[in-house]
């Protein structure tokens, strides 16, 4: 990562968390990144924090950890720091980007989840076919009828996962629970909770006239996703070889990495690994706002990045071809894809079919 990247990295975090309403600032047209002038500060070093924080009305410091929960994780950034009053400091590796596949396939379904507090419990998983029963909703201004029981029920998973209060539980007015079984049985609860979670607090609900399983569908593509990463490793499976593998070698024997490192690094890949990295910053942003269309959208943004990613990177091998290293690397990113968009879709009640 040069340091004009690593500026518009930055610059993109401020934009966030701008946009997610974390900070009420000026987004400033660049920011400056230079070498720390002390030895054993990473490889760069940024005062923006300390820039922001007048117009944020907030210590430098405060600022700071709000940028450095967005930044942490990106691609090509392995560790950021708070140094002084509000100093970022940025520890760059070659390896940064493996070990993000590496932590989203070894967390497996808790990828995204904070750490809840002492004494609060996890909501409870939706009931097939009866988004209309009570649930666990957060404190906060909800739609009415069939939509903001969907709502409701969503955010109490999310608020949970990011790790919130326990939520209070809210019954459900009859005619809701009449007009959600209604959609439920025209459209199939999948399509049903998509129609009414995926449009802003503003924006009026549109439902379709029937469940549609092609491309225009985003419900469909975001599930079609989830099934070809399940896909794809079921297939390396067949071919005899796994996620991940082991050390890459140039010609001369000498190790440059792993498979992950190596199919990491691929330039068509890094959008992929940002939506990954981003995952439990929108969860976070979902739940905070009240806002489940934010982890739609970011489902949506994953799921239209991978089959890009497919064509320019194969994760199995092509014809005759034998399975190398890198190969192995691009199934694990693959399948971390996989655990992300199906972590976002249990938290929305939405299914996860292995088979599409």
């Amino acid at each position: 990562m040069t340091p004009a990247e690593l500026s518009r990295t930055v610059l993109r975090s401020v934009r966030g968390a701008v946009d997610d309403e974390e900070l009420s600032v000026p987004v400033p047209a660049r920011i400056v990144v230079r070498p720390p002038r002390r030895a054993g500060c990473g490889d760069y070093a940024s005062n923006v924090a300390l820039q922001l924080a007048k117009d944020a009305g907030r210590p430098a410091r405060e600022v700071a950890e709000i940028l450095r929960r967005r930044l942490a994780g990106s691609a090509g950034i392995d560790r950021v720091e708070i140094a002084g009053p509000g100093f970022l400091n940025f520890t760059l590796g070659g390896g940064a980007r493996g070990a993000l596949v590496r932590e989203v396939r070894a967390a497996g379904a808790r990828y995204g989840e904070q750490q809840r507090r002492a004494g609060e419990a996890a909501t409870s998983a939706p009931v097939a076919g009866a988004p209309v029963s009570r649930g666990p909703v957060p404190d906060a201004p909800l739609h009415r009828g069939a939509r903001g029981l969907v709502v409701a029920e969503a955010l109490g998973r999310i608020v949970a996962a990011a790790g919130g209060g326990r939520p209070r539980d809210v019954a459900a007015a009859p005619e809701a629970a009449r007009e959600c079984a209604g959609m439920v049985a025209r459209l199939g609860e999948d399509e049903a909770r998509w129609a009414l979670l995926r449009p802003a607090a503003r924006d009026a609900v549109r439902l379709p006239e029937r469940p549609e399983q092609r491309e225009e569908n985003p419900r469909f593509r975001v599930q079609y996703a989830y099934a070809r990463t399940r896909a794809l490793v079921r297939q390396g499976h067949d071919l005899g070889f796994a996620p991940e593998g082991g050390e890459t070698v140039t010609s001369t024997g000498t190790p440059t990495g792993t498979g992950t490192d190596a199919a990491a690094a691929e330039p068509a890949a890094q959008e992929l690994l940002t939506l990954l990295a981003t995952y439990p910053a929108a969860v976070e942003s979902a739940a905070r706002l009240r806002a489940p269309d934010r982890l739609v959208r970011h489902l949506e943004a994953t799921a239209d990045a991978l089959p890009g990613w497919c064509e320019e990177c194969p994760p199995l091998p092509v014809g005759e071809g034998k399975p190398l290293a890198v190969h192995r690397g691009r199934l694990a990113l693959a399948e971390a894809t996989g655990t992300v968009l199906a972590n976002g879709l249990r938290l929305l009640g939405i299914s996860t079919p292995d088979y599409l």
